[in-house]
């Protein structure tokens, strides 16, 4: 192996290691890793320089000058349109580095007499011709013949330590529109536990990322005086996934609560619902949404829609059965001018109705096996004597362990509905 690739390798990894610090920007980053290669000993550079490419203008100016090097006057411009300038800018697009004398007069007016330069960072095209983001101009007190390659290896890792700057601050800027979707979608959700007469009802929502497209809700109907109070309870599932999927159960969010606002029936609400969502959400698919209103009936009838999200599971103690709330409409979104059908059933005293989403009962274990609805039921009725938390937060750590080696992982949501055993007495104040 010969010396100059030992040295080529050594300067390498020192200028990398320069240039692999934390930096706020590239005027950060590129100030930074002259004023290190000046201070170095083990290289030759006593000076160093930092010109901007300036497109609007088509000049280069002066950003930064350091070190044992003849300055010239701060904020000192480049015409691209100069004779001399320009063959010079076309010899750096070619090679990428120089080293040479200067012969321009106006540069030698400037103080620039020996030169070296090395182009860095995004590369512009105007008039068909390259001009570099940014020139890096280095002093030293002779230029032997390596220093050709240090010129090349400090550009070939300040563009590539450049690239890697702005994607960070990329994906900061994502992480952080991440991190305000999550809080706007936390917001949206409801606390976990509500009560309604004699019902107890507990929810919970775990996003498989950040944020995701399942959304629950309660919302209760009193708007008008001559309206009975009820409580609906919401749950859907978007289609898509990630923030797409987010800004969709935002959307369905805001749009049930304004909906139900002026429509009482929920087919009707469905129905409005559905015509919006196909015509805002054209390339995000659909959702699936199943909402029951609890009532005040003496025979606590509950009145539900499912737009084909999964089929609630409703567990009758007296009878020790299951039934199941299937869809009475399709998907909302998928298509325009649909209609819903409205369904009823009825919850005897110590009767549990499960809600949830298809990250519960679709979940995959290692073989791609599903969780299932029946072993949603095993968990029901084997904790029918717990309480709503209990029973959400069972079954949730149940599909856990269940699909903890599966390679495919979805949001999961569940809403249990519980009414009590006992007669509820009324407080009269």
């Amino acid at each position: 192996m010969s010396q100059k690739f030992i040295n080529q390798k050594q300067i390498y990894k020192l200028v990398d290691e320069i240039a692999s610090k934390e930096f706020t920007d590239e005027y950060h980053l590129l100030t930074n890793l002259v004023n290190e290669l000046i201070e170095n000993n083990y290289l030759e550079i006593t000076g160093g320089r930092v010109w901007k490419f300036d497109k609007v203008n088509s000049i280069y100016s002066l950003a930064y000058q350091a070190g044992e090097i003849e300055k010239i006057t701060p904020g000192a411009k480049l015409d691209i349109y100069e004779e001399e300038v320009s063959q010079l800018l076309k010899e750096l697009a070619k090679n990428r580095t120089l080293l040479k004398k200067e012969t321009s007069q106006e540069l030698v007016k400037q103080g620039i007499e020996l030169y070296s330069m090395s182009g860095v960072g995004y590369v512009y095209k105007l008039e068909q011709k390259k001009y570099y983001e940014y020139i890096l101009g280095f002093s030293a007190e002779e230029f032997s013949s390596s220093f050709q390659d240090l010129l090349s290896i400090i550009g070939s890792v300040a563009s590539s330590s450049i690239k890697n700057l702005n994607s960070k601050i990329k994906e900061k800027k994502v992480q952080r529109d991440y991190l305000q979707a999550k809080q706007i979608q936390d917001n949206i959700l409801p606390e976990h536990y509500t009560e309604f007469l004699d019902y107890k009802i507990f929810g919970v929502c775990v996003p498989d990322s950040d944020i995701g497209g399942d959304y629950f809700d309660y919302i209760k109907n009193n708007e008008h005086e001559d309206d009975e109070e009820t409580l609906s309870i919401v749950i859907s599932d978007a289609s898509s996934k990630g923030l797409p999927a987010a800004i969709q159960s935002l959307f369905v969010s805001g749009a049930l609560r304004m909906g139900m606002s002026f429509a009482s029936r929920i087919s009707h609400i469905f129905a409005l619902l559905n015509n919006l969502l196909y015509k805002t959400f054209p390339y995000e698919r659909f959702i699936t949404l199943f909402m029951c209103e609890l009532t005040r009936s003496k025979n606590r009838m509950i009145l539900y829609a499912n737009a084909g999200h999964c089929s609630p599971i409703l567990y009758r103690l007296n009878k020790n059965k299951f039934s199941e709330l299937a869809p009475t409409g399709g998907l909302v979104g998928i298509m325009e001018h649909q209609k819903y059908g409205v369904e009823n059933t009825k919850m005897g005293k110590g009767d549990i109705l499960t809600l949830f989403s298809d990250g519960i009962n679709e979940a995959l274990d290692e073989n791609d096996n599903m969780f299932g609805e029946e072993r949603i039921k095993d968990v029901i009725k084997k904790y029918k004597d717990s309480s709503p938390k209990e029973i959400a937060y069972i079954l949730l750590e149940e599909v856990e362990k269940f699909s903890i080696k599966s390679k495919y992982n979805d949001d999961k949501t569940i809403v249990v509905i519980k009414r009590d055993k006992k007669k509820r007495k009324e407080v009269i104040i």
